[in-house]
């Protein structure tokens, strides 16, 4: 059974690559799906695309039906219609325990620019749902991201990891846009798009005391339901560059595939607006602001993904012990999970090899004893004893060989071997 996951991220690469990367919508993930499935019939297959990465976990019985690196690439080259030389440097992979360990440092927001933030558990969860919906998934990447899951809130409860800003949207509000504004209660907030993160980006300004709350989306549904809940008001998404202009505070987590203001149609708000300082945060993957709006204009104060490193850099420093807290508990899922999949690649052969020496045993012994009529109880069971000793040590050599090889993976090869010298056939009913 083997293990991978080729991906790239915000520390592998820039953010104009992660966003001709990633996977704006569930449909288009679906189609994703349906490519890989196509292309690599042997894998099971997982997809995590957030903001801050894009990554793609296989898994498969045999080494030889993985896809490589290389072929991975040509996928989203030819998905995305991106050329393969732009991005396959900033493609990184990782195999077996490294694959597993990279998952739950994820999970568990260890590689995070925010470290502890609580949403990537949310993303990867709803990533392993997509790949289930999908029928991507098998019994190993069930068992991965289970593991993952299972990891993520062994941290959370045993760390300090998640006190104080922890999640991209407190560090945004709680940092950059109080170095911009004294107060928030007499700003007007416009939320562009309804999903999980324009929420918990409404949670950390309404505890700064915004009360003027503006909620547009294409989805009117879903931004009524928002706006319902924290006591805003629902706009057309037609009537955007009104409330563009109008508003202080621009949050925009839509998804969309494209920026959806340029400096063009920037410009026209700004001449609506005046000169006021206006704090804008783009959250979207791919953007949604054209970042050259951050130069165009006064008193335009535009920050994305990418500038919120510098200060999660800092939030990690101040985390050091807790993240070795936090890295003891990953190795010690991270060896769970191999034991637990090598036992099941290597357990059957090492039963049949103990029973098929076991009937070897109880026949030589009984050929022995019915020679050797006249022995004592106490003598015939020291012979047992002794020669289940020999046979223990016989056996451990073959079994150490084969628990040190799995721990990098499942020894196929030494599996196949070890029933040819020792025989192993399936044992009949």
């Amino acid at each position: 059974m083997n293990v991978q996951v080729v991906y790239c991220n915000h520390q592998s690469a820039k953010l104009d690559v992660r966003e001709r990367l990633a996977f704006s919508s569930p449909d288009q993930l679906a189609r994703a799906y349906q490519e890989l499935r196509s292309t690599f019939p042997q894998s099971e297959l997982v997809v995590v695309s957030t903001c801050n990465r894009v990554e793609v976990y296989t898994a498969q019985e045999s080494p030889q039906d993985a896809p490589t690196h290389r072929q991975i690439a040509e996928f989203f080259s030819q998905f995305h219609h991106v050329p393969v030389d732009d991005f396959v440097d900033d493609l990184l992979q990782a195999h077996g325990p490294e694959a597993v360990r990279h998952l739950f440092r994820v999970a568990s927001s260890l590689d995070s620019m925010v470290l502890g933030e609580p949403q990537i558990v949310s993303q990867v969860k709803d990533a392993y749902r997509l790949a289930q919906e999908n029928e991507a998934c098998g019994w190993l990447t069930n068992t991965l991201f289970q593991g993952a899951i299972r990891v993520s809130a062994r941290v959370r409860s045993e760390t300090k990891l998640a006190e104080g800003r922890v999640s991209i949207a407190s560090v945004a509000v709680g940092d950059f846009a109080r170095s911009i504004f004294d107060r928030f209660d007499d700003k007007r907030v416009l939320i562009i798009g309804a999903g999980e993160m324009a929420e918990e980006t409404i949670r950390y300004l309404k505890e700064e005391g915004v009360s003027e709350i503006v909620v547009s989306n294409r989805s009117v549904e879903r931004a009524q339901r928002l706006a319902l809940e924290w006591g805003g008001v629902v706009k057309p998404f037609d009537q955007l560059d009104q409330w563009l202009a109008e508003a202080d505070v621009i949050v925009s987590t839509t998804g969309a595939d494209r920026p959806i203001v340029d400096v063009a149609r920037f410009a026209k708000v700004r001449r609506a607006s005046g000169t006021k300082p206006v704090f804008i945060l783009d959250l979207g993957a791919p953007r949604d602001f054209d970042p050259a709006i951050n130069t165009a204009f006064d008193n335009v104060f535009l920050y994305d993904i990418d500038d919120l490193e510098a200060t999660c850099e800092q939030n990690r420093k101040a985390r050091v012990k807790e993240i070795d807290r936090a890295n003891l508990i990953i190795e010690e899922e991270t060896n769970r999970f191999l034991h637990d999949v090598y036992h099941r690649a290597t357990g059957p052969v090492i039963k049949r090899l103990r029973e098929e020496w076991h009937d070897i045993r109880q026949q030589e012994v009984s050929r022995l004893f019915a020679k050797l009529s006249n022995l004592t109880d106490k003598d015939r069971q020291e012979i047992e004893k002794s020669i289940e000793r020999i046979i223990n040590k016989l056996l451990h050599p073959p079994l150490e060989a084969l628990r040190d090889e799995a721990q990098q993976g499942t020894p196929h090869g030494l599996i196949d071997a070890m029933r040819r010298l020792f025989g192993l056939g399936e044992k009949s009913n």
